[in-house]
């Protein structure tokens, strides 16, 4: 074995090794030799600016919605709408993919996130067609979400309804 194959083993070297011990440190330098490289600073940058943007759409949205005469809390219900409708669309256009590698935990701000998250996974199984597909594969990633705010509002709910009565 060559000096590069101790420093950097490959998978099939990893797994040949018979030595538990000598095994898990060939597995290790593979994994670190395998991992990209990031920058937190410059994540973290790239996120808020990305995040940022789509806070400032949706004010722009509602700004619009108010230049046309509607009401302040419509208005920002419409843009609301506007920035999911906008998230669906990125989404089969397969931009919002790109969005999120770039800006990261900046494009999960909730309501285009939650979109995105919904609309990916249907439009991955659609050729399954639209009960095993769309249908059963819609609510992946957003299932669990919907479920449990659903239990820890109600759970919420009967603590503040025992609060009402007892003090």
């Amino acid at each position: 074995m060559n000096e590069k194959n101790s420093i950097e083993p490959s998978l099939e070297e990893v797994l040949q090794e018979k030595d538990e011990q000598e095994r898990k440190e060939k597995y290790n330098r593979y994994v670190k030799n395998m991992t990209p490289k990031s920058n937190p600073v410059l994540n973290c940058l790239k996120a808020f600016v990305t995040g940022g943007a789509i806070c400032a759409l949706g004010e722009a949205f509602s700004s619009f919605y108010q230049y046309l005469g509607v009401g302040e809390e419509l208005a920002g219900l419409y843009g609301s709408m506007s920035l999911i409708v906008l998230s669906i669309l990125l989404t089969g256009l397969n931009v919002y993919q790109k969005l999120g590698q770039f800006g990261g935990a900046g494009s999960i701000v909730p309501i285009t996130g939650f979109a995105n998250s919904v609309v990916a996974p249907a439009i991955e199984f659609q050729a399954e067609g639209q009960v095993f597909g769309v249908g059963c594969k819609i609510f992946t990633i957003a299932g669990p979400v919907i479920l449990y705010g659903i239990v820890s509002s109600w759970f919420l709910g009967v603590l503040y309804w025992l609060w009402g009565i007892f003090f």
